[in-house]
């Protein structure tokens, strides 16, 4: 597999993608890991969604029907990559959301990077309207963390850090800003960032320009209903392009990456 980080296509015959070819594939870019002694923090978010080809981001209110094989090996690498996953309250519940697992196929690849066994999952709520009793706060590897606004309810708060998740503002009053969410992660170290939505998360990280990649897994199956698409929030005043720097296909599914310029 060839230079595969940027401007290429690829189709597969007849195998599958491995592990490390996609890890090769969907590297961050070169600059975006933790800041070294006496330079700043840069953090990196990238999106990962998937879509049926007339534009559905759900079926029947979650994501599972539409993915694949490949979808979830990507899925994994992405996750494998990433020092945090950032992902909105609603979707934390409809999905069911669990702390992340370390997986043996990348310990050396994370330890190398200065990374932690797993990535954290950072979860964005303006209400705190959370079940703090879950897995996800009370048994992660990697502490869980809280993104909310600085007027959220204080009795929500405790409750969030008794459970041992670590609580970071990042709003005025009860608001959440997503165009800080990148900034007070890669302040903790956390610079390679994955969100994996909501659409109205995603919309909000769009509409904030804080967006940097988009991870586009495109399902050959037609969904029809009303199930939003990837993004679900009110529109750019301009849209703003994106420019496609890579596409691989499996199975009919083609998975597509967009970078802003």
């Amino acid at each position: 597999m060839s230079s595969p980080s940027e401007g290429y296509r690829e189709w597969m015959d007849e195998r599958e993608w491995t592990l490390d070819e996609l890890a090769e594939a969907y590297a961050y870019p070169v600059g975006t890991g933790a800041a070294e002694a006496g330079t700043a923090a840069h953090g990196w978010l990238r999106a990962n969604m998937v879509s049926s080809v007339d534009g559905a981001a759900h079926h029947e209110g979650r994501s599972q029907p539409l993915s694949s094989d490949a979808d979830m090996r990507i899925f994994g690498v992405l996750r494998g990559l990433a020092d945090a996953v950032v992902v909105g309250a609603e979707t934390v519940r409809k999905e069911g959301y669990r702390p992340a697992k370390a997986r043996e196929a990348f310990a050396a690849r994370r330890a190398a990077a200065g990374q932690g066994p797993a990535p954290a999952i950072a979860v964005v709520t303006a209400s705190l309207d959370l079940d703090f009793s879950l897995p996800l706060f009370t048994r992660p590897l990697v502490p869980t963390v809280v993104l909310t606004g600085a007027g959220a309810d204080a009795d929500r708060v405790r409750e969030a850090r008794a459970a041992g998740a670590e609580v970071v503002f990042v709003g005025e009053g009860a608001g959440v800003d997503p165009a800080r969410v990148t900034g007070a992660l890669a302040d903790r170290g956390l610079t390679r960032l994955l969100t994996e939505g909501g659409p109205r998360l995603l919309g909000q990280f769009a509409a904030a320009g804080a967006l940097d990649e988009l991870c586009l897994s495109l399902a050959p199956l037609v969904a029809a209903g009303d199930a939003p698409r990837i993004m679900n929030a009110p529109g750019l005043a301009v849209p703003e392009r994106f420019r496609l720097v890579s596409v691989l296909e499996e199975d009919g599914f083609l998975f597509t990456r967009y970078r802003r310029p």
